[in-house]
């Protein structure tokens, strides 16, 4: 199985059509569909323009791949950023996992830290809050799953409002634990919001995708068409749902995400309008499971099939 981008294969790009209404984003992973720290800068600057813009409703993203939306984070990416540092226990990882987020919130910092070995661990804390933004965003995001979504291509898809798939030999699903790491972009939050816990606790410790027909059953993708068509269903159904208030689909969007956690007896004013610390656990473990994963990623190929 191939894990990692070869020296000599450029960096991933995603290429955006459109420049107002519904944009389609392409995300390129290269030969293997992989997650790189260009795709991380890239989305970061995508999904910060489509929240800021009025003129932009909704964002497809789809894949260049013909048989994969996304794989995995590129493993050397991961290497690189936890050699050096010496193993961590989860109350260090949280305050680690800290630490990046604050340092990501300063311009100047931000650049001065970028130059260590801080760099992959601002550049992970990044897509975290690249997430969150689109969860509490008035923009509308559709996966247009036209292959696999594995790992990090898997957190992105339930990162996003709808999921639409491709019918056919496709899956979907966190498959960290066969290389021997753990979801680490907020999958294991967001899962069991879709899904359950315990139906995500299994397939997670199994490193089990879902077929297209399971995920539909469980409630892990909204539908289930041909590959030919994904992509069109994928932009008719944000062309529809953009069609609504910006403003109200953004508060929407944040008392579902953010509020749905919080008690009957709290006040809905108490969501925030973009949350920067939000009450909920979507901002919790994965965070610190992302520095488990740099750290620990070093593995010695413990692995199986993706």
């Amino acid at each position: 199985m191939d894990t990692s981008r070869s020296s000599s294969q450029p960096a991933g790009h995603i290429a955006v059509e459109g420049h107002s209404g519904v944009l389609v984003a392409r995300i390129d992973g290269g030969l293997h569909a992989l997650f790189d720290p260009e795709i991380t800068k890239q989305l970061k600057e995508l999904v910060d323009r489509a929240d800021r813009d009025p003129d932009i409703r909704a964002v497809v993203f789809t894949g260049t791949h013909p048989d994969r939306f996304l794989s995995h984070s590129d493993v050397r990416w991961l290497q690189e950023g936890g050699t050096g540092f010496p193993p961590i226990n989860t109350r260090i990882a949280k305050l680690v996992a800290r630490t990046a987020r604050l340092i990501n919130r300063v311009p100047g910092v931000r650049t001065l830290a970028g130059m260590t070995r801080l760099k992959t661990l601002l550049q992970l804390d990044s897509f975290h809050a690249t997430f969150l933004k689109m969860n509490a965003s008035g923009t509308i995001f559709v996966a247009a799953l036209n292959g696999s979504a594995l790992a990090v291509g898997a957190e992105l898809a339930f990162a996003c409002d709808l999921r639409i798939m491709a019918d056919g030999e496709h899956v979907i699903g966190l498959t960290e634990v066969l290389l021997a790491l753990t979801p680490g972009g907020g999958g294991s939050q967001r899962l069991p919001r879709l899904i359950g816990r315990q139906q995500t606790l299994v397939a997670v410790l199994e490193g089990r995708p879902f077929t297209a027909a399971e995920a539909l059953s469980l409630g892990a993708v909204d539908e289930v068409v041909p590959q030919e068509k994904v992509l069109a269903r994928s932009i008719e159904r944000a062309e529809y749902l953009s069609l609504r208030s910006k403003k109200s689909l953004g508060a929407i969007k944040r008392s579902i995400y953010f509020g749905s956690s919080l008690s009957l007896e709290n006040d809905a004013n108490e969501v925030p309008a973009w949350p920067s610390q939000p009450s909920t656990t979507l901002r919790g473990s994965g965070r610190e499971a992302t520095v488990a994963c740099s750290n620990s990623a070093s593995f010695t190929g413990r692995s199986g099939r993706q």
